[in-house]
């Protein structure tokens, strides 16, 4: 189980590892959240001025931001403004010392701050940084400006979803985002490992936000490519496998069921009265059972119409098929196999006392992660950091003075 007592110490397999957030919304910070969970040492970097546009985002309590105690917990949290000189000379001392980068700027804006990956690699050779732009460092798209709304587009996942005869439809989070976020972090690991295991020196990661989540939408593009054909909206349903739907429960509730495994279709047939249906030639697979869907959702359907929510999730349980519920965030806060495996955890914060939040992503037996602290004030730590480096009381006055920090 994973340690989520708020000990200051870290104890996952990046302890030691420091690293230097300079990103904002949001790949990148969730990128070093993941990080700092799993042991990392990160400092959050923020415009003094202009802070990350995260604390702004989603709902807050008594004018706290609740999104922002997530995604920058286990960071310490300093302002610098990088576009002046003397801002630059401190990130330049804080980047000698860390083995990781992460900014997600237009290309071409750390270089003209000076910042650049041959500048600091120049004094620290073993500094990994990761790049996080819309569409790379490279190429006619390098320097628009992007957010997660535009590649969602772009990647064929708006284009998927949705009804058949509606338009596009955009998903209501950060998909995008989260999605080249945790492909980040895996990235940052893979050059960890091996600037560790091979003795190699640092390394540039340019992550895109367009590529991570076309991965995601699947085949489409080797589709087109081979077979000169789009997919289409299918709505809930599934080119590949049917019954493959919501279906509304009795107590109007809504349950999801997927058969991607022939054995699970054959179950759920049995289950709804229909088992003739398994003698059909058309039945033998996922792809011709969908073209058959209109029968099997009528099938299904109607048995789930007439029972609630409970009874449909017992009986499919005792079969051994495939179903869940369409939960609200509320209802994951009580689900019991969530409580158990303690996936939603709590955590004591400074502002707002205990409060539940994701746990770590994954459970590691011998390193688990931890949720140290959550995400603070701004600049909460600058004073220390800013001390450890050498400067003295008066030097860093004078800094927050002129709108350094």
């Amino acid at each position: 189980m994973n340690d989520t007592t708020n000990n200051n110490q870290p104890t996952g397999p990046l302890r030691g590892i420091k690293i230097l957030d300079a990103s904002t919304i949001l790949a990148g910070p969730l990128a070093a959240q993941i990080l700092g969970d799993f042991g990392a040492d990160v400092i959050k970097i923020e415009h003094p001025q202009r802070l990350d546009g995260m604390r702004g985002h989603g709902l807050d309590k008594a004018g706290v931001p609740l999104w922002w105690k997530m995604v920058s917990r286990n960071k310490q949290t300093i302002t610098l403004n990088l576009s002046t000189s003397d801002g630059q000379e401190i990130f330049r001392e804080l980047a000698r010392e860390a083995d990781v980068v992460i900014e997600n700027f237009r290309p071409g804006t750390f270089e003209r701050w000076g910042l650049s990956y041959a500048e600091l690699s120049a004094a620290n050779p073993g500094l990994i940084m990761l790049r996080v732009t819309g569409f790379g460092q490279h190429g006619p798209y390098a320097t628009r400006p992007v957010f997660g709304t535009l590649v969602e587009s772009m990647s064929g996942f708006a284009h998927l979803t949705g009804q058949p005869d509606g338009p596009p439809t955009l998903p209501a989070f950060g998909l995008a985002d989260s999605i080249a976020g945790i492909a980040g972090s895996a990235a940052v690991s893979m050059a960890l490992f091996d600037r560790e295991r091979h003795g190699g020196t640092g390394q540039v990661i340019d992550l895109d936000l367009l590529t991570p989540i076309m991965t995601a939408v699947g085949p489409g593009v080797i589709y087109a490519d081979q077979l000169g054909i789009d997919q289409e909206r299918t709505g809930n349903r599934s080119q590949n496998n049917a019954p493959r739907n919501l279906y509304r429960t009795k107590d109007d509730h809504w349950v999801a069921i997927s058969t991607s495994a022939q054995a699970i279709a054959e179950r759920v047939m049995r289950i709804v009265g229909h088992p003739e249906v398994l003698d059909e030639e058309w039945f033998a697979t996922g792809r011709e059972r969908a073209q058959h869907a209109d029968l099997l959702d009528e099938y299904v359907g109607g048995w789930i119409a007439e029972r609630t929510r409970d009874e449909v999730s017992a009986v499919f349980e005792e079969a051994g098929a495939a179903v869940a519920p369409v939960y609200r965030p509320s209802d994951l806060l009580t689900d019991p196999q969530v409580v158990a495996t303690d996936m939603i955890t709590t955590v004591e914060d400074d502002e707002l006392g205990p409060m539940r939040m994701h746990n770590v992503m994954w459970r590691m037996g011998q390193t688990p992660g931890s949720i140290r602290h959550t995400g603070r004030p701004a600049g909460a730590d600058t004073n220390r950091i800013l001390t450890n480096l050498g400067l003295s009381t008066d030097d860093i006055d004078n800094l927050r003075l002129r709108g350094v920090i």
